[in-house]
């Protein structure tokens, strides 16, 4: 049996039955992160419906963002996967190790982006027309490191069309509130993508990879990560006046910045041990808080 020659331990064994291999796809594109776009799409969908949209325009929404995700998070796997193979870090996900195989990586991906489509056709006319384009964008991203910086914002604009996304599929337009909400959602996206990113900065220089980190160096980068964060707070505190939103949302978004103050303190550019915990913890809380503080306020005015 082969061993990780990182670790010196044999890789798990592949999954054997359909439904193994879907709990590994599961978790594989971190099925659980899906709460960092979603509770976004949902208030974009209550600034539209000024209040709980119907539970069935609710279910097509979560069915919609949880099948552009796993597309995006899939293709993105199949794309990478010998950049994967390659990086430490990333060798033992279950494409490089051999434990999901590509064609069930595949097929899965194939039907999330159905799912995508579908959700899209039972919301609005518009929606269904706009699908193709954003699978398109969420597709893309998987490719942008190989030749620009930019990467980290086009990664931000793919979870920033979450509530633009939902506000169409309720409204069957746009406004400006709605845009700055998405713009505010990619600007926290990219900003703490660019955190992430520091961990692989040496793996960026050695394969040719682009990334703010590896362009401009660890410190630098968490500067401009921290210069994203204050201008999505300044586009979250215009979309808060644009709507009307009172003071529950305003101490909503004060407590958002008081986490993202505390994720950037975590991380030192001599001491990125903490990264994890500042990328998944919390900014998973910053996206519950900013979903439950605006919610309760569009349904109490």
């Amino acid at each position: 049996m082969s061993t990780d020659t990182a670790t010196g331990e044999a890789p798990p064994p592949p999954p054997r039955g359909l439904m193994a291999k879907f709990r590994t796809t599961l978790e594989m594109i971190k099925f659980e992160h899906s709460v960092f776009a979603l509770p976004f799409a949902l208030t974009g969908a209550m600034l539209a419906a000024r209040g709980w949209p119907a539970w069935r325009q609710v279910f097509w929404l979560i069915v919609a963002m949880v099948g552009a995700r796993s597309a995006a998070m899939t293709f993105n796997r199949i794309a990478d996967l010998n950049f994967d193979r390659a990086n430490p870090r990333t060798r033992q996900r279950a494409l490089p190790a051999g434990r999901l195989s590509l064609r069930f990586a595949a097929g899965f991906m194939v039907i999330s982006s159905a799912l995508l489509v579908l959700a899209a056709f039972e919301l609005n006319r518009l929606a269904f027309e706009l699908s193709p384009v954003a699978l398109a964008i969420l597709l893309v991203y998987s490719y942008t490191k190989r030749f620009t910086v930019l990467s980290h914002l086009v990664l931000g604009f793919c979870l920033g069309m979450s509530p633009v996304a939902a506000w169409i599929a309720l409204r069957g337009d746009v406004c400006a509130a709605v845009v700055a909400l998405g713009a505010a959602v990619a600007l926290w996206v990219a900003g703490f993508d660019i955190l992430y990113a520091c961990q692989d900065v040496e793996f960026d220089h050695a394969l040719g990879l682009h990334s703010i980190p590896k362009r401009f160096g660890v410190p630098a980068a968490l500067w401009i990560s921290g210069g994203m964060h204050v201008a999505m707070l300044g586009l979250l505190v215009a979309v808060l006046r644009m709507e009307r939103l009172g003071w529950i949302a305003l101490a909503g978004l004060a407590l958002v910045a008081a986490l993202l103050a505390w994720e950037h303190a975590l991380v030192k550019p001599q001491d990125l041990s903490r990264l994890n915990a500042a990328f998944f913890t919390v900014n998973g809380y910053i996206s519950l808080l900013f979903f439950a503080s605006w919610a309760a306020d569009i349904l109490l005015h």
